[in-house]
Parts: C-alpha cells; structure tokens; sequence
C-alpha cells in the first residue's frame, strides 16, 4: 500500500471532477458537464456528472483523507478506495446485477467512476417513506450468499483464500467498527450522541454486566473469525432500490471476517425501520401491513441465503468436509447465531452511538423518539443475549410480534 503521504492526491472539486472521466470517452463533451456534489455520507465526496445533450451520466467518488463527518482531525487511508474498488469487483464476479457497474479506479486520486443510479432511491429513505420493494430481500438473500460463499473456506483453495485476507487487510475502517459498534455505544465514551432526555435509561443500560459480556464475545468474533468477504457497511444507507432492481453500494469497509456480520447489519437496520413506523406511519392498518412487508423481507433474506448457501456447499464447495451429513448446515447454524447477535449490536450502536439513522432522529415528537430509542436499545440487548435461544427465522418472527 503506498502511504498517502507519498500519493500526488489532491481532492476534486465542482471544477476539477471533469479530468476524471476524460480519457473513458463516455461523454461526447466534458466540458459541457453539468457536475454536482450529492455525496450525503460520513466518509467521502460523491461527484454527479451529466451530459443533457445525450442524457448520459456517470458518478465519480473520491476518499477524503479524513472522516467527512468529523473533519481532519480524524485521519484516514486514502487505501479504502482501492478496497472498494476490489470489492466491487469481486462483487461483479458472481452478482453483476447486485452492484454498481465500474468504469474506472485511480489509486493515486482515490477515485472510482461509476454507474449513476440515480434512477434508484436510497433504501433507508424508502423505507422510512413506507415504500416496499417485494424483491429485496430475495436479492439481498442472493447478494449475501453468493459474496460470501465464493470469497469462504468452503470454496476456495487454502492458498487462495490467506491471499484474500491478505489482500483485504483493512485496518483503520475496521478499527471504527471495532470501535463505534462494539465498544463505544456499551460505556459512557465521548463518541456517543445521547440526549439528556434519554441519558438516565442510557446509564442504566451501560450496568448490564452480562450484556458486555456477551458484547465482547461478538467483538472478538469480529477481530477473529476471517470467514469471508465481507461488505462490512450493509445497512439500509448502502443499498439503492427500484421497484425491479436492487443495488448494493460502498464496500469500502470491506475485510475478510464472520459472514453474520454482514446479514446482521443489514437486519437491524431493517428491525430500526420496524420499531420507528410506528411514529411514521400514523394508521394502524397501514403499519401492520408495512410491517408484514419488512417481516417478509427478513424471512425471505434469511431463507433465501441458507438455501443458495447450502446448495453451493454441495455443488460448488472444494472443502473437503461439505460431502459430510451437518458441516455446512451447522455452519449455518452458528452464521444465524452471529447474525442475530451482530444485529443487536448494529442496533445499539445507531441509537446512541456515532452516525445513527434517520428512522429514528427523524422523529419529530420527542417523547416518541426517546420511547422508540428505549425500545430499539432494549431489542438490541435482548438479540445480543438471547442469541442463542432464538431458534430460526421463524422464532425470530414470533420474537418481533412480542416487542
């Protein structure tokens, strides 16, 4: 990796972003642009490039040398660019329709261009406006399946899979994880966002001893386990949907680790949505059926990757034991154990942790909010020590109904 000191980097702006898709001869004329910068998230600078003459578009985005969302006292690896990069290649290998088109990286700058998906809405967004998208959680299902296996010990050669890792270290965005979802939010640490309305239930949760007990077992999971290929962000701000397609974004945490990491976060997300419909939408039969919706889509998710999963063990798998009667199914096993437990964490850490959701903040009535925020920290606690003893997707149903 080439230290960024060494990089002749410099950040793109509104006037300089042109240079960036010049040599692709995508667009019949750069200098007529119309460039914007759309980038809404906490690490980077998002560039909108369109050609009104043609209707073509394209996107670039660029590491900064810092976390956008805290400014340049909190330095970062240009190095998460060109891991986003890979990511999205090896993505493309096995789900092409599940992610971004690439049409080009430059290590130097930290930049990819990319297809424009502004024909599609972010998720977070959609889901917070009540929109539901049927085919979601089989693509998501299909997406975690397919990445996973295909970058795990189950498929690749012994040789091949160590090169991975190698290849995939990523230590100062997993740090941030380490960090932000598994230590911060479960001690009084100067990261969190805690109002003082919710501060006294906060201080009471942080006495649960056996709740980080059980939280630093999920951590040393995470710093442990390199399972696979992970996407390392998959929440609900990293997907963009239409009513026919879904797309999967900003693997730039990206590192070999456990495979429920990934599911979980994307199912608490999706648990957060759950929990705040009910200050978002006002009738009730409406709620019951976007709650049915998101349900559906956790048991669709669910189902749909320990199927494909299953299947590629027997028809794809190089390890040496799948052929035996339970290995990969009790590897499955313990993958729905860590998700559940993932999810818990990823539950606390956007409640009262750094970047936390809009599906709560949001909310504009604040006893709502705080009550809501108990809620989400108290289904986040329960996932995380009864992970264990929720037996499948539909335990898991039946566990929701009680909230």
């Amino acid at each position: 990796m080439v230290p960024t000191q060494e990089r002749s980097y410099r950040a793109l702006t509104v006037d300089t972003v042109r240079s960036a898709v010049e040599q692709l001869q995508y667009f019949e004329d750069v200098e007529q642009l119309q460039v914007s910068e759309i980038g809404d998230g906490n690490l980077n600078y998002v560039f909108l490039l369109e050609e009104p003459a043609t209707g073509k578009s394209l996107i670039v985005k660029q590491a900064l040398p810092y976390a956008k969302v805290v400014g340049e006292s909190w330095p970062l690896t240009l190095d998460r660019a060109k891991i986003e990069y890979q990511s999205l290649q090896k993505a493309a290998e096995v789900v092409p329709n599940l992610v971004p088109v690439v049409y080009h990286h430059d290590m130097e700058m930290a930049y990819t261009v990319m297809e424009d998906l502004s024909s599609h809405e972010i998720l977070r967004s959609a889901l917070i406006n009540g929109n539901q998208y049927p085919n979601l959680g089989k693509d998501i299902g299909t997406y975690t399946a397919q990445t996973l296996f295909h970058t795990s010990d189950f498929y690749l050669h012994p040789f091949t899979k160590k090169a991975l890792v190698k290849d995939f270290l990523n230590p100062e965005l997993c740090k941030i994880t380490e960090d932000l979802v598994f230590t911060d939010p479960f001690f009084d640490h100067d990261t969190n966002e805690i109002s003082d309305e919710i501060r006294p239930f906060v201080t009471q949760f942080w006495q649960d001893e056996e709740l980080k007990r059980e939280a630093a077992k999920l951590k040393l999971q995470f710093l442990t386990e390199a399972e696979a290929l992970l996407h390392g962000d998959l929440h609900s701000g990293s997907i963009f949907v239409t009513a026919n397609s879904t797309k999967v974004i900003d693997p730039e945490f990206a590192f070999v680790g456990p495979i429920g990491f990934d599911l979980g976060s994307f199912l608490a997300n999706l648990l957060l949505n759950y929990l705040s419909q009910e200050a978002h939408m006002k009738e009730k039969a409406d709620l019951q059926v976007f709650r049915d919706f998101l349900s559906d889509t956790w048991k669709q998710t669910w189902e749909t990757f320990a199927t494909q999963f299953l299947e590629l063990c027997k028809t794809k798998g190089h390890f040496t034991f799948s052929s035996i009667k339970g290995v990969a199914e009790e590897f499955v096993d313990k993958v729905w154990r860590d998700t559940l437990g993932f999810a818990g964490c990823e539950m606390v850490r956007r409640t009262i942790g750094l970047a936390q959701v809009a599906d709560l903040n949001t909310i504009e009535d604040a006893p709502v909010q705080i009550d809501l925020k108990q809620k989400a920290l108290t289904s986040g606690a329960a996932l995380i020590k009864n992970r264990n003893e929720i037996k499948g997707i539909n335990a898991f149903l039946s566990w929701i109904q009680e909230l």
